[in-house]
């Protein structure tokens, strides 16, 4: 039969028969390879379907179909809402958590740009999926991965990692990610996650690894006095038990082996676009060594070398820059200091004439501004970029933009 309609439509268009069944066996390879290559995409969206939260994804879409059908008299209108949906709306609806998340939860969660694909909706669930912990590391992740990769943030804006933890949704999208990417001891609950959350084909990678990290300024280690003691604080070498400090993203030059850790693990997970990665990287690191040269000249002729912090996590910039911080609380900001303790700062910011206490934005400021009325000095904000605020986010600040606000505030200060 099918002989007869190739000799039929030969001899009504006048080609030849040979020219015809020829033309008839390109036009099944073509319908062949057209078929094998959608089977493979939705091979892909398959494997991708596999993880947690793509079985959510999964059962999330057959219930909108399932009421496309019932339905149908509205001209398909459900099925293109259904298309429509981006990762992040489908995220938003898949459990019972998910419809509890702030509007600034969902944007910290999904970045800015960085999840919603406005092409084809398959195309989007092949990205590599990084999930981030907390600003500094979405930051970095972000930077390096460019457009090929959604990364998210655990962290939302707003809140203060050190106390955070993962809810059951936290714990799905750790388990179904390509890459983490995590600091390291800030994130005390992320080696448990990781275990708790099996994904033998996930990428970890801990940002400060290489690093030699430091101890941290324990709350009260001054009590015996500081004197001349405060100016070494960071690399005294006595026991008092300290925790190490984990704020290395705080000193440019550190946060560029952060950024080039997370460049190798993203090109580990994805070669096929590891070039893309180390020039993303290689032009961050670069913006970075701009921004430490500019610490370097701006704080080089500081008048006084010491400056009053909320807490502890200065150690590795005023390291970098030949300064002394002298913390209020220890390395965790919730840390209420002692009635001694305030009565040490108080006299230690006499004795050098400090005109300025820093506080930051995620954190009270009752206690530095107690101190501040105690010595008649300043307050200014010092930020610790362990989280963008809603402020920060509407005045389009980033880690660069903040680092720069920071040392002006330290210049303004240190040269009153």
């Amino acid at each position: 039969m099918q002989a007869i309609k190739t000799a039929k439509r030969a001899a009504g268009s006048g080609e030849s028969r040979e020219a015809s069944e020829y033309r008839e066996s390109k036009e099944s390879r073509e319908s062949r390879r057209a078929r094998e290559a959608s089977e493979s995409r939705e091979s892909k969206r398959s494997r991708r379907a596999r993880g947690p939260i793509g079985a959510i994804w999964t059962l999330t879409a057959a219930l909108l179909l399932a009421g496309c059908g019932s339905n149908a008299g509205t001209g398909g209108g459900a099925g293109s809402e259904a298309s429509g949906l981006s990762s992040g709306d489908k995220a938003a609806s898949a459990g019972s958590e998910a419809s509890e998340l702030s509007s600034g939860d969902k944007a910290e969660r999904m970045g800015e740009g960085a999840g919603a694909s406005s092409g084809a909706s398959g195309e989007a669930e092949t990205k590599l999926k990084v999930v981030t912990t907390f600003y500094p590391m979405y930051e970095f992740s972000r930077q390096v991965a460019g457009d090929n990769a959604d990364v998210v943030a655990l962290v939302p804006a707003g809140a203060e990692p050190h106390d955070w933890e993962p809810s059951a949704k936290d714990m799905a999208l750790i388990a179904d990610a390509d890459v983490f990417v995590y600091n390291g001891i800030v994130e005390g609950w992320a080696e448990k996650a990781l275990a708790s959350a099996g994904n033998a084909d996930r990428i970890v990678v801990k940002a400060s690894e290489g690093i030699a990290l430091k101890e941290g300024v324990a709350e009260e280690e001054d009590d015996h006095g500081h004197g001349d003691e405060a100016e070494g604080a960071e690399d005294r070498d006595h026991d008092h038990g300290h925790e190490l400090d984990p704020h290395v993203w705080l000193d440019p030059s550190l946060a560029k082996r952060e950024v080039s850790n997370i460049e190798a693990a993203l090109a580990k997970a994805d070669p096929e676009h590891a070039a893309d990665y180390a020039s993303n990287a290689e032009a961050f690191n670069a913006k970075l060594s701009e921004l430490d040269q500019a610490f370097r000249d701006g704080l080089k002729d500081a008048k006084r070398k010491e400056f009053v912090t909320q807490h502890a996590a200065f150690g590795y910039l005023a390291k970098a820059y030949g300064l002394t911080q002298v913390p209020i609380s220890g390395l965790s900001p919730d840390q209420e200091p002692s009635p001694e303790r305030m009565a040490d700062i108080v006299k230690e910011a006499k004795r050098r004439d400090v005109k300025t206490i820093f506080f930051e934005t995620l954190v009270d400021p009752k206690v530095a501004r107690t101190i501040a009325d105690e010595i008649g000095a300043a307050t200014d904000v010092l930020n610790p970029l362990e989280g963008l605020t809603d402020e920060d986010r509407k005045n389009g600040l980033d880690y660069i933009g903040i680092m720069r606000n920071n040392l002006a505030a330290l210049k303004k200060a240190l040269n009153q």
